[in-house]
């Protein structure tokens, strides 16, 4: 089928939104905030309470209480929860590579330990079809990372050195992206190095510790660009754990929300932040986000279960 769909004026968006069933209190505002930001971007906001399952409905609104402003209102909100979580994981980010690079090096006596396929699970190894293999793959993204930073600490390092043709870990490290850190600490085979990484956010299971990496890494680019998450389906479905250093949750409280909604990963992300910063405002500065009256916010389509503040991890 050939998409022949024609593009609208801001009016005939207007038009459209209201002919679905939308109210509009102030059009003019309307148009100005449409003029910003995209009608298809605010689709995201308006499709769930859209009829989308019968054509003959023509996407209408199911409720008749919405208003333009509602969906402004629910877009800014989660705007302003992407930037709370974006600030959260950088200190994860910036956390976990210290740590990795601290670890292994010093363990090691080798800046590049991260070349060494001794230090890497063998399944990392398999060929594909092309020949190339995940340690392949880990390694061209390390090097790119390493090659597209304009960071001048890497450049002073080509500038000086010759070789070895790679930085040292605490310099490769601090520019590799989140999604390539989660893919190296997965690939690396289970060690007591490994372990102490975990260990040291609290985390006793190395397969638990990669899959929340892989799962913050996949919400880290969400916010970076700008992408809903108040009420999305992660791709990674988070794994809950019940031998924490610290107190977490039962087996019995993980039943009771979703593990790839956004409550989940704040779930995860609060108990990580905890551990690098004490004294962080992540929790006050959630409720005071949750607290404000938004008409089309549910709690329950975030994930969040019945009483989640009694949570152990929430508690403090």
């Amino acid at each position: 089928m050939k998409y022949q769909k024609q593009p609208l004026s801001i009016a005939e968006q207007i038009a459209k939104l209201e002919g679905r069933g939308l109210n509009f209190d102030d059009k003019n505002l309307a148009a100005k905030y449409l003029s910003n930001i995209s009608y298809y971007r605010l689709r995201a906001y308006t499709y769930p309470f859209q009829d989308n399952d019968d054509p003959s409905m023509d996407h209408q609104f199911v409720r008749e209480d919405i208003t333009f402003q509602d969906i402004i209102d629910l877009y800014v909100f989660d705007r302003r929860l992407r930037s709370l979580v974006f600030n959260e994981l950088e200190k994860v980010e910036v956390a976990v590579r210290t740590k990795l690079s601290q670890i292994y090096s010093e363990s090691t006596k080798n800046s590049l330990w991260y070349e060494n396929p001794d230090m890497f699970d063998a399944a990392v190894f398999k060929k594909d079809r092309d020949g190339d293999t995940f340690f392949d793959s880990i390694e061209d993204d390390i090097r790119a990372d390493v090659d597209r930073s304009n960071e001048d600490f890497i450049k002073h390092y080509y500038l000086k050195y010759d070789e070895p043709d790679m930085p040292p870990s605490w310099m490769s490290m601090e520019v590799i992206s989140f999604g390539t850190l989660s893919k190296l600490y997965k690939a690396l085979k289970t060690s007591p190095e490994k372990k102490a990484v975990a260990n040291a956010f609290g985390i006793t299971n190395v397969d638990l510790f990669a899959n929340w990496l892989h799962a913050f890494s996949g919400l880290r680019n969400c916010c970076a660009h700008h992408s809903r998450i108040w009420n999305r389906r992660f791709f990674v479905r988070l794994m809950m754990p019940y031998n924490t250093t610290y107190p977490f949750m039962s087996r019995a409280d993980a039943e009771t929300f979703k593990q790839n909604k956004i409550f989940a990963l704040l779930t995860a992300l609060k108990y990580i932040v905890d551990i690098i910063s004490p004294n962080n405002n992540f929790k006050k500065n959630l409720l005071q986000l949750l607290s404000e009256r938004h008409h089309l916010l549910s709690l329950r389509e975030m994930g969040f279960p019945k009483d989640w503040q009694t949570l152990p991890v929430w508690t403090k």
